[in-house]
């Protein structure tokens, strides 16, 4: 998609009762997306890589709740427990999700995710609507991770 230009769609941070390391693991697992993304249904056809879940240059394919959706899914980045990057296709629509991780100093982490979105220019609606539903529905994905986690401890 040579000229487009990803559009920054959402920018939030959330809070977790749990280290760094341990929000790392459990976000940038693919397995573990499905119990807390809800757009999802599942993953498919897992390609690890690296020495850890989601790290750099694994695959997946995610199965979403819209029929005919699944956006291929590659980690671009895996920077254990500070940073991770993802990337994702479909048809014409490529997306990002950068995750940060910042220790509080009650041992919790703040989760802070990036998500930019690129498409044609037909297309641009699609990016304006994204700006309006984005931040909210990353906002209580991260927080229904911060759930599961918060359980785990």
């Amino acid at each position: 998609m040579a000229g487009e230009k990803l559009a920054l769609v959402a920018d939030v941070t959330v809070p977790v009762a749990a280290p760094v390391d341990v929000v790392h693991a459990y976000l940038a697992d693919p397995a573990n997306r499905p119990g807390w993304q809800s757009s999802l249904r599942r993953v498919e056809r897992v390609e690890a890589r690296g020495d850890h879940p989601g790290a750099e240059g694994t695959t997946w394919r995610d199965v979403t709740a819209v029929p005919g959706v699944a956006p291929l899914m590659r980690v671009e980045a895996s920077e254990p427990p500070y940073r991770w990057v993802e990337s994702g296709t479909w048809r014409f629509v490529r997306a990002t999700l950068a995750m940060t991780y910042v220790e509080r100093p009650d041992g919790g982490t703040d989760a802070r995710a990036v998500a930019h979105v690129e498409v044609p220019g037909a297309l641009k609606p699609v990016a304006l609507a994204l700006r309006l539903v984005a931040p909210a529905a990353l906002r209580s994905d991260l927080r229904r991770a911060a759930k599961v986690l918060a359980r785990t401890r």
